[in-house]
Formats: C-alpha cells, sequence, structure tokens
C-alpha cells in the first residue's frame, strides 16, 4: 500500500505541475483580475511546496519505516488537501463565467479533476498505512 501512495502522489505531482506550467504560460499572477477568482499567493506557493515536503516524508518513511515519518507525510497532506480546496474553489467560481477569467481558467477541467482525484486517493492510502505503521 505504501508503494501505491508514492505512485499515487508522483501522479498528482505530474498533472499539478502541467497545471502549474499552463497557468504560468497563461499570464500567471499578471492575469488575475478579480478578488473573487484571485489565487492567494500564500496558497500558490503553499500547496505545492507542502506537496514536496510531505513527499520527502513520505520518501524518509519508505526508507527507514518509521512511523512518525508516515504521520509527517499525513499531515503535510491534510495541509495540501486544504490549499488544493482552496485554489479549487476558486477556480470554480471563476468558471461560471460571471467573473473576470484569469491564467487559471485554461485548466482542462480533465486535469483538475484528475488532480483532486489522485490527491484524495494518496490522502486516503497515506492516512491507512500510517495508522498500520503506528499499529
Amino acid at each position: 500500500m505504501e508503494f501505491a501512495a508514492l505512485g499515487a502522489w508522483l501522479v498528482a505531482a505530474a498533472v499539478g505541475a502541467y497545471l502549474m506550467a499552463t497557468w504560468i504560460t497563461g499570464g500567471g499572477l499578471r492575469r488575475q483580475a478579480t478578488k473573487v477568482t484571485r489565487y492567494p499567493l500564500l496558497v500558490l506557493v503553499g500547496h505545492p511546496l507542502a506537496a514536496v515536503a510531505g513527499l520527502l516524508l513520505w520518501a524518509a518513511f519508505l526508507a527507514t519505516g518509521q512511523a512518525a515519518y508516515a504521520w509527517g507525510a499525513f499531515t503535510a497532506l491534510l495541509v495540501v488537501m486544504l490549499q488544493g480546496f482552496v485554489l479549487f474553489t476558486r477556480w470554480l467560481v471563476g468558471r461560471g463565467g460571471r467573473h473576470a477569467r484569469d491564467a487559471g481558467q485554461e485548466f482542462p477541467a480533465r486535469a483538475v479533476i484528475l488532480h483532486g482525484a489522485v490527491g484524495a486517493a494518496t490522502f486516503v492510502l497515506v492516512l491507512l498505512t500510517a495508522v498500520r505503521a503506528g499499529a
């Protein structure tokens, strides 16, 4: 299960990198017009940084088998999921067309859904593995 979590994490990271590249090439911060759809800078930076930190903790868990690393990775994923929810809700509001469109509105819906679904699967797999490792 721990390697399934690693695989899911890597898929989520790859799709997330694609979404970030799409956002940057579409204008990034320069195209954030309205407050309703603006992505908070702290969340934009924190989401991938927390994900990478959690992935490093997960790698440490895989290398050592120590449950503390698994729980650290889970905690990082909790932060990542909360930040991802903020980004997702801002993206949904902008998709309605009533607000100014920004670079994030160019995200393909399938990529956003895949990123979130694989991220949620990663969250569950890491939680289950951490519980099992701590027992």
